[in-house]
């Protein structure tokens, strides 16, 4: 079967996809699938559910297996770095954030003293990954001088669908972070978030906190945000075939796209997503980097050329990769 082959019956089955997905980036008529080629979606065969896709293709730019067909060999490349990685770290610092057994944290210390923070969330679709499998991030960040928190957080499966909830958790964990930087040589005035995939879109939502009113906190605790191959609007997520997991109503809805929220961002953005990423996936980047632009927030827009959402994230491990520089560069580490 060629990929063209590949990736036309995954759309027909994407509704029944069960493979472990992550996030993607915006839509175009036409989806690069390798570097010089372009793939079209089929035609549009039921009505329109989501601008002009219908079911099946909104629920295919929404399950990432259907566009990265190496999907299960670039993440177990994740899971061979991290252990590698492990193994030359000094082993993290495991803190209660929360009140339940879910809410740990992962802290990778530098050795500089007052340096800089990176707290990463993981993707997985909200329903799947651990802190523990993303040390290769962590020891990026820790060779170039910053301390790295990778908190865990429950699956969404395993609260009820209420992504309401996994929102809260990750923002106790970034409120832990800001209020104990010190206890572990941190500086609490160069807190900067990352994520990826549906980790990208939790750290958007901590970038719309309203961290005085809600954690007694100042109201622009975090420095900078680096979102990579994110969702930033729910509605289209919401249509999707996410909802069979994700118990979505008008003010969840509302309250997780952070893209509604513009008002309340007060850090610097860097939006990334890969060329070879889902339509939807590209969309919900580009759109979202426009809405900045206009609300005349500052935002930093790169497209990767020749990557797909798992690719792109492999980047965040090294410090001349894609988003590793990025990261880096926004934390005043590199030029950019």
């Amino acid at each position: 079967m060629s990929r063209r082959q590949f990736i036309q019956a995954g759309i027909a089955l994407a509704a029944a996809d069960t493979v472990r997905a992550a996030d993607a980036s915006p839509r175009t008529n036409a989806v690069p699938s390798t570097p010089g080629a372009t793939v079209s979606l089929p035609p549009r065969k039921g009505p329109a559910v989501w601008l002009d896709l219908d079911q099946a293709q909104l629920d295919a730019a929404y399950t990432q297996s259907v566009f990265a067909p190496n999907m299960q060999q670039v993440i177990n490349r994740w899971g061979n770095a991290s252990t590698i990685a492990l193994a030359h770290l000094e082993a993290p610092r495991r803190v209660r954030y929360g009140d339940s057994s879910t809410e740990m944290l992962d802290v990778y210390r530098t050795t500089r003293s007052d340096a800089p923070i990176a707290l990463f969330i993981h993707g997985g679709a909200w329903r799947s990954g651990t802190a523990r499998e993303y040390a290769f991030v962590a020891e990026m960040f820790v060779n170039a001088g910053v301390h790295c928190v990778i908190p865990d957080f429950s699956w969404v499966q395993d609260a009820g669908g209420n992504l309401m909830s996994v929102a809260s958790q990750v923002r106790r964990a970034v409120a832990w972070t800001w209020r104990n930087a010190t206890s572990f040589g941190g500086d609490p005035n160069r807190l900067h978030v990352m994520g990826q995939s549906s980790g990208a879109h939790l750290a958007g939502v901590v970038a719309i906190t309203d961290w005085t009113r809600d954690y007694a906190m100042p109201a622009a605790p975090i420095r900078g945000a680096l979102l990579a191959s994110g969702m930033y609007e729910m509605k289209p997520v919401r249509l999707s075939v996410r909802s069979s997991y994700v118990n979505f109503d008008d003010a969840s809805e509302d309250a997780l796209s952070p893209q509604r929220h513009l008002e309340r961002i007060t850090a610097p953005i860097v939006l990334a997503c890969g060329d070879q990423e889902t339509p939807e996936f590209q969309r919900q980047s580009r759109d979202f980097a426009a809405a900045l632009r206009t609300a005349g927030k500052p935002v930093e827009q790169i497209q990767a050329a020749g990557y797909n959402h798992f690719e792109l994230m492999e980047t965040l491990g090294s410090p001349y990769g894609i988003l590793g520089r990025a990261a880096l560069a926004q934390m005043g580490l590199v030029k950019g």
